[in-house]
């Protein structure tokens, strides 16, 4: 079994070194497609000619709306080869959104889908590049991807020195009020990220993994870096149809699944219509991120399916912040994010700045090579960092004595209550574990007499009566909450409540939908 590749510096030395260890191993699963190492690295390289015949060279900016393909892969890898700097934006942006991108990265190529998921992607790149003096050339990939003779091929990019910041890539934050904030990365803060989600999960070449996100989000190359420093295959989906994701995974015998805690929860309603009967027999491990995980799912997983839950935390201007691993106790698993990852630096700390106690809660500020290298538009930058140079993440949290962190709340999702400050989070948890309730969020609301009052918004578990307001009290007692902190009101919420590409919560979406409601 050959030995994992932590120390390469560009994804592109990345693959190589993964080919010439293990060339016909399998990388890239989709349906009943598999493409393996070396098949992807020649795949890559005529790409990569067929975009250089067309003008892509090292610095060219090119933005790409793609699923998550293997198609995907390989035109990103072959990007990768040119040294171009990459815009992936994910599927659900749409023409405010992919215009701003485009015109801020002065994007020269733009690829798309045609036609995929019901839109039109080339049509809205065609609608928001109309009116650019000089529009981008836009590439229709759904009749495949340009190729050429790879012997035409420039050398490859040089590796970059230490200490150079070479910007290879840039990702966008989505924008609620203002428009998307754009991430700049190089290879090597990218694979750092990858190398500590690596390490933390212990993955090896008997593994079978699963990329069921959006791959154009900033987990796409964390999770790259996984399959090549350690050697294993995943399987792809486009959209996660929760049907779909099982009969894949079952037959290409996935040992980690997951993705955020939703899948946790949606992989465990399943389970439980067939308690006997392992759902996909071969899974030793569920592991995401993204959004809160309530300590009560990772004992529910556990009990119900016989694996372990590994969440993690990381966002777009560090890609990997902490991970649980396989090797944490129980007790770190369910009430931690995990402990901060290979090479990250993480500190909790007070409003001026100097770091908390053990259990002290305060802001997650972090540093390390994981970390971006500022914002596109520069003029962000001063607010983003400390004057020690960390990132101020926005999150709180605790360091337990033990080094693993727990995530508390947003700074910005607190609720102001009477001049009192309550975490969301903390009542989140405790709703959660309520057999009615399936999703919760608890969201502060203006309140003339309160400041703010606190509202919990519930999706009810498939069968489940309405819960009532009596029910949220009496799980707040048991719970020993502060009377305080128990929620003045209560929203059942018809349907799902709305979620990101990445099934997290949108609360802004819901306090908007809910601020002018009249209550009581």
């Amino acid at each position: 079994m050959s030995e994992p590749i932590y120390d390469a510096r560009t994804f592109w030395e990345l693959l190589e070194r993964r080919v010439a260890a293990s060339p016909d191993s399998a990388f890239l699963i989709e349906g009943d497609s598999t493409i393996t190492f070396g098949e992807a690295k020649d795949q890559a390289e005529r790409v990569a000619a067929g975009f250089a015949a067309m003008g892509v060279g090292e610095g060219t900016p090119v933005t790409w709306v793609l699923p998550t393909r293997i198609q995907t892969v390989v035109a990103s890898l072959a990007l990768s080869r040119l040294g171009a700097v990459q815009n992936p934006i994910i599927h659900i942006y749409r023409d405010r959104e992919v215009g701003f991108c485009i015109r801020q990265t002065g994007a020269e190529f733009v690829l798309t889908p045609g036609e995929w998921g019901g839109f039109d992607y080339r049509a809205m790149a065609e609608r928001v590049t109309a009116d650019l003096d000089r529009p981008p050339t836009l590439l229709d990939v759904s009749a495949g991807l340009p190729e050429g003779d790879p012997v035409a091929l420039p050398a490859a990019p040089a590796v970059p020195p230490d200490g150079e910041d070479l910007v290879r890539w840039i990702y966008y934050t989505s924008g609620t009020t203002s428009d998307p904030k754009g991430v700049l990365h190089t290879d090597a803060s990218l694979m750092a990220g990858g190398v500590g989600l690596a390490k933390a999960l212990d993955m090896g070449p008997d593994d079978v993994g699963s990329i069921a996100f959006p791959y154009a989000h900033i987990g796409g190359p964390d999770y790259l870096v996984c399959l090549l420093a350690n050697g294993f295959p995943a399987v792809l989906l486009e959209k996660f149809d929760l049907t779909t994701a099982i009969e894949q995974f079952r037959q290409h015998g996935v040992t980690m699944a997951g993705g955020t805690t939703v899948f946790y929860t949606m992989f465990l309603g399943v389970q439980r219509q067939q308690p006997e009967d392992p759902i996909i027999p071969t899974l030793r491990m569920l592991s995401g991120g993204g959004a809160p995980k309530p300590p009560e799912v990772f004992y529910e997983v556990k009990a119900e399916m016989g694996v372990p839950v590994a969440h993690g935390y990381g966002m777009t201007e560090s890609p990997m912040i902490c991970q649980g691993s396989p090797h944490d106790s129980d007790d770190q698993l369910a009430h931690t994010e995990g402990h901060p990852v290979f090479g990250a630096e993480v500190a909790i700390c007070r409003p001026d700045g100097s770091e908390c106690d053990r259990g002290e809660e305060g802001e997650v500020r972090i540093s390390g090579p994981q970390l971006f290298k500022g914002y596109r538009d520069p003029t962000l930058d001063a607010e983003a960092f400390d004057d020690q140079g960390r990132f101020r993440s926005g999150d709180l949290a605790v360091m337990r004595p033990d080094g693993h962190v727990s995530l508390t709340g947003r700074v910005k999702d607190i609720i102001i209550r009477k001049g009192e400050n309550i975490a969301a989070r903390e009542i989140e948890d405790v709703l959660y574990a309520h057999p009615k309730v399936a999703a919760v969020a608890v969201i502060g609301l203006p309140d003339a007499e309160r400041g703010e009052r606190v509202c919990a918004v519930v999706e009810m578990a498939d069968g489940a009566e309405d819960l009532t307001m009596a029910d949220v009290v009496a799980a707040c007692a048991e719970a020993e909450l502060m009377v305080q902190k128990v929620p003045e009101q209560l929203v059942v919420h018809d349907g799902p409540m709305p979620r990101n590409a990445t099934l997290k919560v949108l609360k802004y979406e819901l306090k908007e939908a809910l601020a002018e409601v009249p209550w009581p």
